[in-house]
């Protein structure tokens, strides 16, 4: 077995995402997590839990070039209507041990919030979005072994 070396060490300048299958160039940065909801039970005297759900959330940033879809989904909210997307997510640092990368794709993604305009004088706009999705609609598709 190779040695772990520190360049080993996976760098977020190399991940990426596609929204609907289009790679969005301006991201800054990326999570997507799954929460394991539980109900406390008692056994004797100690307490343990049991898994009831799991929850799908995140955020993405992005730096402020393009408008992205958002008057499509104003839209869409305006009328009633939820509109579901895809995510993908990828990372893959060219000094992973084998060149290996980790992509995750993530179905039945919704927005929480949507920002019309956000600035600062003097500051390059940025813009963050918070998302859920259901967990069972989420999936490794490459992972770093």
């Amino acid at each position: 077995m190779a040695a772990l070396r520190g360049y080993h060490q996976v760098s977020g300048t190399w991940g990426q995402i596609w929204y609907d299958g289009v790679l969005v160039m301006e991201v800054k940065s990326f999570e997507a997590k799954i929460t394991a909801n539980r109900e406390e039970v008692q056994i004797g005297m100690s307490k343990d839990s049991k898994l009831t759900s799991l929850s799908g959330e995140g955020t993405y940033s992005v730096y402020k070039v393009y408008t992205r879809g958002k008057k499509k989904v104003l839209e869409a909210w305006k009328k009633g209507k939820d509109p579901r997307s895809t995510l993908v997510g990828k990372i893959k640092d060219p000094d992973s041990p084998g060149g290996q990368g980790e992509r995750v794709t993530i179905d039945n993604v919704w927005l929480n919030e949507l920002i019309l305009l956000q600035f600062e004088k003097g500051t390059p706009c940025e813009e963050e979005y918070s998302f859920g999705f259901t967990p069972e609609d989420a999936s490794f598709v490459d992972i770093i072994a």
